[in-house]
């Protein structure tokens, strides 16, 4: 990170972020000194396309975000377009109860893998495309030939695949085998193609998906539903794949944005943070900084000293922070993650894990252990005959109930 970073925000990172899609985002009605009329602004902002200044629309907000059955995507949809990876439609709704289709996951998939420009590029636009549909697509979605192509050099189609079908709704099976090959991890799938999964409708996942979904509830991409179903076949809306994007995302490299510590209030609109590089940052807001923290939408005068944050940058002003993990907060997150070795475990009445002792490390370079509670329905990644003292574990879990155990 060069000087000029330290002194006035991220402009470095700006041509970088501006590289980025067009489909999808959001606002709540929540948050302290919420102003409607901001949120419903857009930021525009610059970008220098062969040797010309292009503004660039970013919405962050979308009136027709509301209700309790979409509000909860709010922070996920606002980070996706902060990247310009899923964005909203020429209208400015973002339609988050509209089931997705094919090709809109393929063009965000592709975005998200920061191949935006390859796809956008005339040669790959003029692809020739080996589908039986191919021509369908070009007459109707000639923009989406470049992503097409893009995703099948980045093998996101299977082999057998012998039509694109642009229109077909996008199930949870399917979306989550896409992500999964867009975190490049169709090796690892293909290792746990006989893991035992943990829904009660497991028996409806083909056989030759099983290690994807393996893989994605191990990346925590994926969750079950209350009744401990996956639904495979269930179509998938705009708002969930926003979350399984997001959750995506966040695990694949992201030079466009910083992580640091809020090391002060802010003062004269910019926010002192150290970054991981422990490089001292004066970030300055955009007008319409969309702030998350703590489940909702807040101000900048929010955020406070000892928080957590991931900054996402354009024309040298933050647009969008979220805060990672908050201090001095009262509301504590209640999921977790901790790694240890195994020390010892306890069986219920059925044969099932109950409890299970791990060895951790800690600051002072002593040892200490740590029980947890098992969920009955536990997950466990790995050869479980390779449970024994010594071994590492990653436990994760909500309430300190242990859902998910890897074995390394």
């Amino acid at each position: 990170m060069s000087k000029a970073f330290k002194k006035t925000v991220i402009s470095g990172l700006t041509l970088a972020m501006v590289m980025g899609g067009s489909t999808a985002a959001f606002a709540d009605n929540k948050g302290k000194g919420h102003d409607k009329d901001r949120d419903n602004r857009d930021t525009i902002v610059k970008k220098v396309d062969n040797g010309k200044d292009v503004n660039i629309n970013i919405k962050l907000t979308f009136d027709d975000l509301k209700g309790k059955d979409v509000e909860w995507a709010q922070r996920y949809i606002a980070s996706l377009a902060s990247k310009r990876v899923f964005e909203g439609y020429d209208d400015g709704t973002f339609q988050p109860r509209k089931t997705i289709s094919r090709i809109e996951a393929i063009t965000a998939a592709v975005r998200l893998m920061g191949l935006r420009d390859q796809a956008e590029s005339a040669d790959a636009k003029a692809a020739n495309l080996n589908f039986k549909d191919a021509d369908k697509l070009k007459q109707k979605y000639p923009w989406a030939t470049g992503y097409v192509s893009v995703a099948l050099q980045n093998d996101l189609f299977s082999e057998t695949d012998d039509m694109i079908q642009p229109e077909k709704e996008a199930d949870r099976l399917w979306a989550t085998t896409l992500l999964v090959k867009a975190m490049k991890l169709q090796d690892q799938a293909k290792a746990k193609m006989n893991a035992k999964l943990p829904f009660r409708d497991a028996d409806k996942i083909p056989a030759g998906s099983v290690g994807y979904v393996a893989v994605a509830i191990e990346k925590n991409l994926i969750d079950g539903y209350e009744d401990n179903t996956f639904r495979p076949s269930k179509s998938v809306s705009r708002a969930e794949l926003a979350a399984l994007l997001d959750r995506t995302g966040s695990q694949l490299p992201d030079h466009a944005s910083v992580k640091g510590t809020v090391t002060g209030a802010l003062n004269n609109n910019l926010l002192p943070v150290k970054s991981q590089n422990n490089e001292a940052l004066n970030v300055e807001m955009d007008s319409n900084v969309f702030v998350f923290r703590n489940g909702s939408r807040v101000t900048p005068g929010d955020l406070r000293t000892g928080d957590q944050v991931l900054i996402r940058t354009y024309g040298g002003k933050a647009i969008y922070i979220e805060v990672l993990n908050t201090t001095g907060d009262p509301q504590q997150q209640t999921d977790f993650t901790v790694t240890g070795t195994l020390n010892s475990y306890t069986l219920n009445s059925k044969g099932g894990l109950a409890t299970v002792s791990i060895n951790q490390n800690i600051n002072s370079g002593s040892v200490q252990t740590a029980v947890y509670s098992i969920a009955p329905e536990v997950y466990i990644s790995g050869d479980v005959s390779q449970l024994t003292a010594g071994r590492t574990l990653e436990l994760r879990g909500k309430n300190q109930l242990v859902n998910t155990i890897i074995i390394r």
